[in-house]
């Protein structure tokens, strides 16, 4: 396990996020079946603009200081994206950056970016071969781009981390996609599970059931390989591993040790790679900002609580109604209202919402049957 790094601290979710997604810029060359932005060509002039951004920066680095991540689009489609990055490391943000293997993406590029102290740089993969992944991208040429742009990376020794939608049209070739991650050298594998927003479509999902079967292969996975494992849209992994590691420990599910599971879960440690100290969840532990400043749960839960041009964003993260109603596990609905583990989980809002216009409901692709449930249909059975 990575050593703790003092960067990271403690922190009560309800007063500040420990992860803010800023999306600035809806620009790409992609074309992305998956595209959570729906990105377009061209930029969009209401971006925010420079001055902007730094006061946005401030306000953010002010707020028991983050993560910072700079997503679009394509963030390398503004040309002072690096001046926006050296600013955030000066006022002594940790950023990181999710762009796309476009032609924007040259050494000289890369070789910047490291000087002004971008801390990790983040590429897309979806599929092990060129094929799969740039059927998915969109974009023929994009998987030999990605590896080219990795090897640049490797060459001025900048950490990498991959991104990897899972999908129907990958989960086939996990293992092969394990076996990539090794050779490519990753520090993390940012496992994301699709939910159907933008141009993401249901038809592209994998079933409740394979969702809980690559859980149960990411955990085994984790023990092994040389990198570090995390998940997005993917809460209940945590439901997973908890489960996992109480029966390896032969706890049972009345026991107190079983419990003190469930508390480490709610509560976690934080290793150096950031990962977050306790599961975030949209509006709980993390915010996006679009391009225009518009503030969401998350990037993939379209409800406007805010707008940064108009309030500053502590008062939206901690004022919002619709936030509170997030961060409270107590309110969700169905069964993950009534779960054990939904201090821990809380299942994906974004996918509740996205599934019944509701984001208190349940999670649409969690296959677990909460114990009260069961409890009550044993009852239910025998009266």
């Amino acid at each position: 396990m990575t050593q703790q790094s003092p960067f990271f601290k403690p922190r009560d979710y309800h007063k500040d996020p420990f992860i803010v997604i800023w999306e600035v810029t809806r620009a790409c060359a992609l074309k992305c079946l998956h595209c959570r932005a729906d990105a377009q060509y061209h930029r969009d002039p209401r971006e925010l603009n420079f001055d902007e951004a730094k006061h946005l920066i401030d306000q953010i680095q002010s707020m028991n200081n983050p993560l910072l991540v700079f997503t679009g689009g394509d963030p390398l489609e503004r040309e002072d994206l690096l001046d926006i990055v050296q600013y955030a490391v000066e006022k002594g943000v940790r950023v990181s950056m999710t762009p796309s293997a476009t032609p924007n993406v040259t050494k000289e590029v890369m070789k910047k970016a490291k000087d002004v102290g971008l801390s990790r740089w983040a590429f897309s993969i979806d599929g092990p071969n060129k094929e799969i992944h740039d059927f998915f991208r969109g974009t023929a040429g994009s998987f030999d781009r990605t590896i080219e742009a990795i090897n640049y990376l490797h060459e001025l020794g900048m950490p990498l981390q991959i991104n990897t939608v899972i999908s129907k049209y990958n989960i086939d070739y996990l293992e092969e996609m394990k076996e990539l991650m090794e050779k490519l050298n990753v520090v993390l594998w940012s496992v994301f599970f699709l939910v159907p927003v933008g141009r993401g479509q249901d038809k592209d999902m994998i079933s409740p059931a394979d969702h809980e079967k690559v859980f149960r292969w990411l955990y085994q996975v984790s023990k092994t390989v040389s990198f570090d494992i995390k998940t997005t849209a993917a809460q209940h992994y945590r439901r997973v591993v908890l489960q996992q590691k109480a029966r390896e420990q032969k706890i049972g599910k009345d026991d107190i040790a079983f419990q003190n599971v469930l508390s480490e879960g709610a509560t976690g440690t934080v290793d150096g790679l950031g990962r977050a100290p306790k599961g975030v969840n949209d509006g709980n532990g993390f915010i996006f900002i679009s391009h225009i400043g518009d503030v969401y749960p998350s990037g993939l839960l379209p409800v406007k609580v805010g707008n940064v041009r108009l309030q500053p964003l502590s008062e939206i993260y901690r004022e919002s109604p619709i936030l509170k109603q997030l961060r409270d596990p107590d309110q969700y609905k169905g069964k993950c209202g009534v779960c054990e583990f939904r201090h821990v989980c809380g299942g994906s809002r974004s996918r509740a919402y996205a599934a019944t216009g509701d984001y208190l409901e349940s999670e649409p692709y969690c296959v677990y049957i909460p114990r009260a449930m069961r409890k009550k249909n044993k009852q239910g059975n025998f009266s």
